[in-house]
């Protein structure tokens, strides 16, 4: 009998267990001390298990804590970035590409693009069209075959976004391993001395405190809103493919149509 084994995919690998095991970087180097190399015991079992469970949670977090934070992310960058690249009054597109979009939506969603007056007036009619044709657009850019640029620029926002989430949990595991550390080199416990566990407590202090302005200089906003704004623009590019080649469920509608 054969056993299917599902294995996670590329976005769960590199937008949420990298983060997860980036922000826990200081909890591994820690482990790596307290983990016998030589041998194998219970309390290395113990170790063992109990490091898998911390990534799995951080695993889990990394993608709930990216999921919160990020209407505010949206809501400081004027709204989701696809949605906004689409208004008339935004620049990243010239008029004639952004004419196209709009035309390409229009087609696909059954619906009148809105011009620019009728944006103007009632821009959160204009944005809910907006926004139907990036959830349209996201569903029917999946195919990492077909569109390898979308699902990179992806994967590098949600790695972004959810490393973000994870800061602030971040400085707070990096605290509890300083301070563990600290109380082991203050209280001398002695676990396997020979291997100078002195020393490696303290570097794994040096690496918590990296670690931690690291978190606080390098994970930031700023650098999210760049791959998200590089995200959306890549998702939005994949029209021009999507019009060359337009999928079966648009052939269809587009047969019934002549037949009607």
């Amino acid at each position: 009998m054969k056993i299917n084994i599902a294995m996670p995919d590329t976005y769960a690998l590199r937008a949420r267990l990298v983060p997860a095991i980036v922000a826990g970087a200081p909890a591994l180097a820690l482990a790596a001390i307290l983990i016998s190399w030589t041998s194998f015991n219970f309390t290395q079992l113990v170790a063992a298990v109990g490091l898998t469970a911390l990534f799995s949670v951080f695993n889990n977090v990394a993608r709930e804590r990216g999921k919160a934070i990020e209407p505010d992310l949206y809501e400081k960058m004027g709204g989701m970035p696809s949605i906004v690249m689409l208004r008339h009054g935004d620049d990243t597109f010239d008029e004639a590409t952004k004419a196209k979009m709009h035309g390409f939506l229009s087609r696909t969603l059954g619906e009148t693009a809105p011009t620019p007056e009728q944006e103007r007036v009632d821009p959160v009619a204009a944005d809910g069209f907006y926004k139907r044709g990036c959830d349209w657009l996201r569903e029917n850019t999946r195919d990492a075959k077909k569109f390898p640029l979308v699902l990179g620029e992806n994967i590098n926002y949600g790695f972004h976004r959810n490393l973000l989430g994870l800061r602030t949990p971040g400085f707070c595991l990096n605290a509890l391993i300083v301070v563990a550390c600290a109380g082991m080199l203050y209280l001398q416990v002695p676990i396997d001395m020979s291997r100078r566990f002195d020393q490696a407590l303290v570097t794994v202090i040096g690496v918590a405190i990296l670690h931690a302005l690291y978190l606080a200089f390098f994970v930031n906003e700023r650098v999210t809103f760049q791959a998200a704004r590089l995200y959306a623009r890549q998702l939005l590019l994949s029209i021009d493919k999507l019009n060359k080649s337009p999928p079966a469920a648009s052939r269809a509608r587009s047969r019934a149509k002549k037949a009607s």
